[in-house]
């Protein structure tokens, strides 16, 4: 996996009462110094799990089967080898991470990595445009009414659209997989976090889940929403990326 590098200082983190589509967890907007570190280029894929499953260590994504509505796994798929893996939990992305040297990336790294110090409302800029991301398009099978078309029913390829690149040039930070991140979820938490690298709360029912997905929308993809998932569980839009702080090469 390619990581880039997010430089030392502080940025923008959260949204204001002027976002109308911010929810209370999103706020206040405060400002976070962060020491520097690493993040994948892009969401882990399957061709890349699949080597820590052969070696051993991580297990095969798994459908929960008493959601009705879940999709099937694309794992064993190899024409997906290059989408985001999902059905995998938090301790499974943990585990992965891990095996490969690194870790899962904090709450306010993910945020950092996804605007940069200018706090964007998206990778690309304060305007959503559907050609920068898969979201859920005319082709999702949850669309009503959009016209957008962005070429795939549900995952992309990761790195599938260049144009969405966050400021440090990091992809998929909007839309395809959702993204388990380290902190344990807390909707008050921004009233009392650190302004030095925070790392969430000491502990917690769910972990935070960031970037929104394939199955998303133009609200639930910007780089300030937090969404929360329960660790044992898995999601056909839950995916994952690492992060490191020390230089990977």
């Amino acid at each position: 996996m390619e990581m880039v590098y997010v430089p030392v200082g502080e940025f923008l983190m959260g949204s204001t009462d002027a976002d109308k589509r911010a929810d209370d967890d999103e706020k206040p907007q405060h400002i976070v110094y962060l020491d520097a570190y690493w993040i994948d280029k892009t969401e882990v894929t399957n061709a890349q799990y699949r080597r820590c499953v052969e070696a051993g260590v991580c297990q095969v994504p798994r459908v929960m089967e008493e959601h009705y509505w879940e999709e099937p796994s694309t794992y064993g798929d190899l024409s997906m080898a290059e989408h985001p893996v999902v059905h995998v939990n938090w301790n499974d992305a943990r585990t992965y991470c891990e095996w490969a040297g690194v870790r899962l990336p904090t709450d306010a790294e993910w945020e950092k990595a996804a605007r940069g110090t200018d706090g964007l409302l998206y990778p690309w800029g304060s305007t959503f445009d559907d050609r920068r991301l898969n979201f859920c398009d005319k082709r999702c099978v949850y669309s009503v009414g959009v016209e957008a078309d962005d070429g795939y029913h549900r995952t992309a390829p990761v790195g599938n659209y260049p144009t969405g690149a966050s400021p440090y040039g990091v992809l998929d930070m909007a839309g395809n997989a959702y993204e388990w991140v380290a902190d344990w979820y807390d909707a008050e938490y921004y009233n009392r976090s650190p302004t030095r690298n925070p790392r969430g709360p000491d502990s917690g029912e769910y972990h935070v889940l960031r970037g929104g997905s394939w199955h998303g929308n133009a609200r639930n993809t910007r780089t300030t929403n937090r969404a929360y998932g329960h660790p044992p569980s898995t999601n056909y839009e839950v995916g994952f990326r690492c992060a490191s702080s020390r230089s990977p090469h």
